[in-house]
């Protein structure tokens, strides 16, 4: 199952292992359950510390438990978990075996003291990049804590399953066999939806933090740069972020970040926040921005209020909220979100596996999505708004040599129906004949662009016609000492790259706004 140059850096990573563990397989005569079995053999191979047991007691097959020997320390995956899973079999290997998470010591506590019983149970797909830090967290947790226990299971492999859970987007995560949550989670937003006095105790925390020089409000690229770039600086420097990573975290594959040929939206995320910790940053995850107060006066404090109610102050502040998938805003689509309609072809593709879907959406993001799925479900149909498609030619060629994707132009859809459960179907209109047409399916894609984060900020500085913040080359806004950066602001072309230069810039363009403006005389002066 596993190459000798995988084989061989698995042996090296087992080595960590401090208790023996032990691989309780679940199997039954399937082709599948062959290849798990083939799997945990090569795995015991590599250490002493490992076996492997038959136990044939688990409803699932094929599944594993990984189990610390004597003890109720386990974890189980149902399914075998390769792909973008297999970090999280290396992992869960290492800690059931001993081997010290890396998470923070007071989200370790915080888990540990989590209270009731807590059976997990998250749906994941091998081809989605989101899963594993789900996956992982849970992981973790139930290791951590004895009241918490997770099973990861292979959609793919337990079709009639998901069907019947109705589970049409991953990672799907159940509790108590009720549905928790749906989508990327970290393992701090985990434990903060179950530990119910987390966002008071955050807020308090954040109440009594003193003013920074600058602060980075969103955690992409931008966001990123720009707390090394202020950071370096010697000032104080802070970064709220909803997540960090931001919507690096949906990409892929890239393979256009200069300097490295390919990596994954997931790894580049880690790295990115690898970086800022390595510099004096007060990173503040899961905070919500909703509403920014200018200066009273020139030098002054600006205002960043917080949803869970805290706010931040600083004498610059540098926006970096990016952007999101733009929605169709249709009646249904908000309805059977998850249920059908879903914006990630990687991720939730396998689910929709020998069925009819719609990808809306005729640019490169539509087309890579119809020719991905072309290879998984039994029909794709790409519908598009203008009169062609906008994607690059030899996408376009890809689509027409596909028996199973039609193309229809000219058509706007207007509608996504269904049973009140899932998705049936999709209305859309003619826009050559205006007649209103109706196609039948069970998952709509949807990929038309994206809509940048500023919502909160409307009446405070300037936007755009599209809702970007208005920059200069600099990366001022109309709001002195307030700075922008990334895809939320009018800057051509949203790529990583970019994104990272006008971070850099807007950071640098804080810290001459800091040392050319005079704090008021109430104030101590920036340590520039």
């Amino acid at each position: 199952m596993l190459d000798a140059a995988l084989a061989a850096q698995l042996k090296t990573h087992l080595e960590k292992l401090t208790q023996p563990i032990e691989l309780v397989t679940s199997l039954d005569d399937s082709p599948k359950s062959r290849e798990l079995a083939e799997l945990l053999d090569q795995i015991a191979g590599l250490s002493p510390k490992i076996e492997v047991l038959a136990a044939d007691d688990d409803e699932r097959r094929p599944s594993f438990l990984i189990r610390r020997t004597g003890t109720d320390v386990a974890v189980r995956f149902a399914g075998i978990p390769l792909g973008h899973e297999f970090t999280s079999l290396v992992l869960a290997l290492l800690q059931v075996g001993g081997h010290p998470s890396t998470a923070s010591p007071e989200v370790i506590e915080q888990i540990m003291g989590l209270e009731g019983e807590h059976r997990f149970e998250t749906y994941f797909s091998l081809t989605c990049q989101n899963c594993p830090d789900v996956v992982q967290a849970l992981n973790l947790m139930s290791i951590l804590n004895p009241n918490i226990h997770h099973t990861a299971i292979d959609g793919a492999l337990f079709q009639d399953e998901v069907e019947a859970r109705k589970v049409l987007a991953v990672p799907s995560v159940f509790r108590n066999g009720e549905s928790f949550d749906q989508g990327r989670m970290s393992l701090e937003q985990i434990v903060a939806k179950l530990d119910t006095g987390a966002e008071a105790k955050a807020a308090a925390e954040i109440a009594e933090k003193d003013p920074f020089d600058v602060l980075v409000v969103g955690g992409g690229p931008a966001g990123a740069a720009s707390a090394v770039y202020a950071s370096r600086k010697g000032i104080r420097t802070g970064i709220a972020a909803e997540r960090f990573g931001g919507q690096v975290l949906d990409t892929m594959a890239i393979e256009n970040f200069i300097s490295v040929p390919y990596t994954e939206g997931p790894k580049l995320a880690t790295a990115l926040e690898q970086h800022v910790h390595q510099y004096d940053v007060d990173v503040m995850n899961l905070q919500q921005a909703t509403k920014l107060v200018p200066a009273a006066e020139p030098g002054g404090s600006i205002t960043v209020e917080l949803a869970n109610g805290a706010s931040l102050t600083s004498r610059t502040v540098v926006l970096s909220t990016g952007a999101r998938w733009r929605s169709m805003n249709v009646p249904g689509e908000d309805e059977y979100r998850n249920k059908g309609v879903t914006y990630c072809p990687h991720c939730d593709g396998p689910l929709f596996k020998g069925k009819a879907v719609a990808v809306i959406g005729g640019g490169n993001s539509g087309a890579e999505a119809a020719i991905d799925l072309a290879g998984v479900v039994r029909h794709v149909t790409l519908i598009e708004f203008d009169p062609q498609l906008r994607a690059d030619e030899v996408l376009q060629a890809k689509l027409r040599s596909l028996p199973n994707v039609d193309v229809i132009v000219s058509a706007m859809t207007t509608e996504v129906v269904g049973d009140g459960e899932q998705v049936t179907g999709l209305i859309y209109e003619d826009r050559t004949s205006g007649e209103q047409r109706t196609v039948e399916l069970e998952g709509v894609f949807v990929q038309i662009g994206l809509l940048p984060n500023t919502e909160w900020l409307k009446g405070t500085l300037e936007l755009s016609p599209r809702g970007e913040i208005v920059i200069d080359d600099r990366g001022q806004t109309s709001v002195p000492g307030v700075f922008a950066a990334g895809d939320c602001t009018t800057v051509p072309y949203k790529q990583i790259v970019i994104a990272m230069g006008a971070g850099a810039t807007a950071a640098l363009s804080a810290f001459d706004h800091l040392i050319r403006t005079p704090a008021p005389a109430d104030r101590e002066p920036a340590a520039v």
